[in-house]
């Protein structure tokens, strides 16, 4: 592998580490604060209820590919939303069998509740970072994601 090509994957590399590492502490600080509103809340459940105040409807399949779950863990976690009076199935019109996924009342006031701590805490993660910044770093993860997705990478399945 040429040097420089080797310098882009560790760089890629370190870059997707620290990422990481930032995601694990902001979902820390994020589930402490859930323990201390509501103790049966989990990181999971508020994620998907996060994504369904800004997608309202979308099913469980697409759910599960925002959040990065598989299809059993996706209806484990909507049952238990479902039970809790959080979020409501809704089937399709023309296809029975496929669920849109709604937020509850009660959901959308948790979301209210919860949504401005973690804004805080990503207000924290910023620090003194300028929009710009945190623009660029947005756009250049957006780009390393799609590069992902292109078909034809070598060691696709690793």
């Amino acid at each position: 592998m040429p040097a420089k090509q080797n310098t882009i994957s560790e760089l890629a590399l370190e870059f997707g580490l620290a990422m990481g590492e930032m995601k694990s502490r902001l979902r820390q600080k994020i589930q402490n604060s859930i323990n201390e509103y509501d103790p049966d809340l989990s990181f999971e459940l508020i994620e998907i209820m996060g994504l369904l105040s800004r997608n309202d409807g979308i099913n469980q399949q697409e759910i599960g590919t925002k959040v990065s779950k598989d299809k059993s863990s996706i209806t484990y976690l909507i049952n238990s939303l479902v039970k809790r009076d959080l979020v409501e199935r809704i089937a399709y019109q023309n296809d029975r069998r496929n669920k849109q996924i709604f937020l509850t009342s009660k959901g959308k006031q948790i979301v209210e509740t919860v949504y401005p701590w973690a804004l805080d805490l990503y207000k924290k993660a910023a620090g003194d970072i300028d929009e710009e910044e945190i623009s660029k770093a947005l756009l250049l993860v957006k780009k390393m994601t799609a590069n992902l997705e292109e078909p034809g990478l070598k060691n696709d399945t690793i």
